[in-house]
């Protein structure tokens, strides 16, 4: 018989880790990227100098989340390869890496330029990401689309070029998640299409205005008094302009005087608290002014308001309560109609154009957004049928179907008339909800209305002539219609719309 060729002895193979498989190694690969990430994201939250709101949650938890799932995944492959080998222990090469087998050293290169691959992917991604997700777009088109109301009034608004996440954030991770919890039931809403219509306001959880507003505006910085021009067009067959030019009293303070003017509610020497008795916070019966250097107060209430509020939704007066729609104001009808008109976009040769575009964009029969072109359209048509008046009439249908669309949202119910604008006093009660002699305090004091002029100096009034003089010390108020009813305020005749 041929004597048998001996064997050739394979090269020594010890004991081998259990993590020595596929599983692991892929592990291993998310958790070297995911390391990556976290170094590089720690990194930029100690350099970058303007702290980013979306940074912290990246940092400290999306990264580390995908480190701790590399790293589960490299033991549940340990746990798996151990698993094997006890029960098949003549077959315990499953999942082994071999380098001996040219296959496998070929799969190892194609792991190894993966995991290259998958660093630099992943840090590009982590940096693009927060700053994706802290963008306009991702808050107002992805995240929000429930919200595309107030995102076009965002986009037309004075604060258009500051990021949503400034406000509705701030700074650091603390807000960032407090923000994101409280929106997940919003995302099963919007998910479940049961949302509200309109969303409803004031936000009650929003961060307070001293750290979102008054990193660019604190009372103290604007001093003295600012100049507004109101630009108006009466509601007559020529559409009359009336111009009402006046100086606000923002802050009269001067050294060795307390403050004063309309910043005043806010001052650091005075507390202003109130309570509201609905939800939008536009019927104030009772409010109380705490003086902060001696610790006394007094106490202002309506005849109608005994007794003393629920401590729980007394309210400390901040910027919000008057600036209460800085970013997502919907203009009324009336004002969106007059702003066309002083830009020359809607023409003013028509007729009563005012009036008719006013009427056009409150039609009681546009039920849904996608009818509105046309009622608007059909309403005008049937206003202007000389032929003297077809030339301007395209334009003017036109510019009020665009103005529609841009202040008014009959699906989502969202305009003006749900969402009270604080500012001055003409279209709401503003701040005729505390000064309106109504509010008595003990010794008999009151909240004043009538004493216009500690809040505003009107310079010029009218038109034409009478704007070419201006009055230093102030003119008394002139409404165009004629005299005015002492008992009503602004608001109980404007409602954005038509005058009542």
């Amino acid at each position: 018989m041929p004597e048998k060729t001996p064997a050739v002895p394979g090269p020594a193979t010890g004991p081998r880790s259990n993590y020595n498989n596929w599983i692991s190694a892929i592990g291993a690969v998310i958790a070297i990227g995911a390391l990556f990430s976290f170094a590089l994201l720690v990194w930029m939250d100690f350099t970058q100098g303007e702290k980013n709101p979306y940074l912290g949650i990246f940092t400290y938890l999306v990264a580390p989340a995908f480190l701790v799932l590399g790293l589960g995944l490299a033991a549940f492959g340990a746990w798996a390869q151990r698993r094997w080998m006890i029960r098949h222990a003549h077959a315990p090469d499953r999942w082994r890496l071999d380098f001996h087998s040219r296959a496998q050293r070929r799969g190892m290169l194609a792991l190894g330029a993966g995991c290259l691959g998958f660093v630099i992917l992943s840090a590009f991604g982590s940096y693009q990401t927060y700053h994706y997700a802290e963008s306009n777009e991702f808050c107002g088109r992805v995240c929000h689309e429930a919200m595309n109301p107030e995102w076009v009034a965002y986009q037309q608004g004075a604060h258009a070029r500051v990021d949503c996440v400034e406000c509705h954030i701030g700074s650091g991770a603390r807000w960032f998640i407090e923000a994101k919890l409280n929106g997940a039931h919003q995302l099963v809403a919007y998910t479940l299409d049961s949302y509200q219509r309109p969303i409803a306001t004031p936000v009650k959880n929003l961060r307070p205005a001293q750290h979102t507003c008054e990193q660019c505006h604190w009372p103290e910085k604007f001093a003295g008094n600012v100049e507004l021009v109101f630009d108006h067009f009466l509601s007559d067959k020529r559409n009359t302009p009336y111009t009402a030019r006046m100086l606000m009293h923002v802050n009269t303070r001067t050294p060795g005087h307390p403050m004063g003017g309309i910043h005043w509610h806010v001052s650091q020497e005075e507390r202003v608290e109130y309570f509201a008795t609905d939800e939008k916070r536009q019927v104030i019966p009772w409010m109380r002014v705490v003086n902060l250097k001696d610790g006394t107060s007094r106490v202002f209430r309506t005849n109608d308001f005994q007794g003393e509020p629920p401590a729980d939704r007394v309210r400390v007066m901040d910027c919000i309560d008057c600036h209460n729609r800085p970013a997502h104001s919907f203009p009324t009808a009336n004002d969106a109609v007059e702003r066309a008109m002083f830009a020359g976009s809607l023409t003013r040769s028509l007729p009563n154009i005012k009036r008719s575009a006013v009427q056009a964009m409150t039609q009681k029969e546009i039920t849904t957004d996608a009818e509105a072109p046309e009622r608007i359209a059909d309403f005008l048509r049937a206003r202007y049928r000389e032929p003297a008046q077809q030339a301007e009439l395209p334009g003017a249908i036109a510019e009020v179907q665009r103005i529609f669309s841009q202040s008014i949202f009959v699906e989502r119910k969202a305009d003006w008339r749900v969402y009270p604008n604080n500012i001055g006093h003409k279209d709401w009660p503003g701040c005729f909800r505390c000064h309106d002699d109504k509010h008595k305090a003990s010794d008999g004091r009151k909240v004043r209305a009538s004493e216009c002029s500690s809040c505003h100096t009107i310079l010029a009034q009218g038109n034409g002539s009478q704007l070419d003089l201006l009055a230093s010390k102030g003119l008394e108020f002139k409404h165009p219609s004629g005299e005015l009813d002492p008992e009503l305020t602004c608001a109980d005749c404007h409602n954005g719309g038509l005058q009542k």
